[in-house]
């Protein structure tokens, strides 16, 4: 019985010590961006980031901002079929989701380049994803009668922050 426990401690402090390892990383990872408590929680929340190397870190951020602007634009696509009688905020609704749908093909593009290595590709992709909310929230501005829904602008500051956290991390990896 005592070796049993002696095996379960020696495991117990391998797991440990592999978490506390890549809590490490994440926690190192994070320290070179703007936004360290955004990329620490966003990071922790993702079951694999465990597991990943630098790279991989910065791969998870890409999914995950990838996400936001696809759920984004699919969001905007439902809201503009619901502003039948507002035929202005319709269609400014409509190319706010296409330029989301834009944003998530950048940061598609962003994750083929950083599987390849191309860092500086990968940055201008990720520099494209981040300025496609601008064009959608300058929409707004240009129709002063129509108001920036606020869960858009929401949206917005998270695809923002996910790709500083992203080219912040990008550029680490390019010196390093």
């Amino acid at each position: 019985m005592g070796s049993f426990f002696y095996i379960f401690f020696l495991i117990s402090l391998a797991l440990t010590s592999l978490t506390n390892g890549d809590a490490h990383l994440i926690q190192k990872t994070c320290k070179t961006t703007k936004y360290y408590d955004f990329c620490v929680s966003t990071l922790k929340s993702d079951p694999t980031s465990v597991d990943s190397d630098t790279k991989g870190l910065v791969v998870i951020l890409v999914g995950v901002a990838t996400a936001n602007a696809t759920a984004t634009s699919t969001f905007l696509s439902s809201e503009s079929l619901n502003a039948t009688k507002d035929t202005a905020l319709k269609e400014v609704l409509k190319e706010c989701s296409h330029k989301y749908a834009y944003a998530s093909d950048a940061l598609r593009a962003s994750a083929q380049d950083l599987a390849s290595e191309f860092f500086d590709y990968a940055n201008m992709h990720v520099m494209a994803a981040a300025d496609y909310p601008n064009a959608c929230h300058n929409m707004f501005r240009r129709h002063p009668k129509l108001i920036y829904p606020k869960e858009v602008a929401r949206r917005e500051d998270v695809l923002k922050h996910l790709c500083d956290v992203i080219l912040d991390i990008i550029d680490y990896l390019g010196v390093n």
